[in-house]
């Protein structure tokens, strides 16, 4: 596990949450959800099935993503290999997208 200085861990949070903001848009406008980007935190905001809001935020002490999503917690850190943060090989994307998904049904 690579342990990133917390300028690294900041500008690659950053990235990663606009990244993951402008690849779920077309989601988005498709199924008919919000995401927003505000003060360092993604929200993705739901009305349909059930209102519900997925929450994207970065732990700087921890150097970790934290989603909160459907009661769950999940911790994605720095995965060098992937270019990404990422859980069990899981990109933050893929994740978010998944988990969309499965939300939506």
């Amino acid at each position: 596990m690579t342990v990133l200085t917390e300028q690294e861990f900041r500008l690659k949070s950053d990235e990663a949450l606009e990244h993951a903001r402008r690849a779920l848009l077309p989601l988005s406008d498709r199924e008919g959800f919000e995401i927003e980007l505000q003060d360092g935190t993604l929200n993705l905001l739901f009305e349909e099935p059930s209102e519900g809001r997925f929450v994207v935020s970065p732990n700087g002490p921890l150097r970790q993503i934290w989603v909160a999503a459907m009661a769950k917690p999940y911790r994605l850190a720095w995965a060098p290999e992937l270019g990404a943060f990422a859980l069990n090989g899981e990109t933050l994307l893929g994740l978010l997208e998944r988990l969309t998904r499965q939300f939506l049904g």
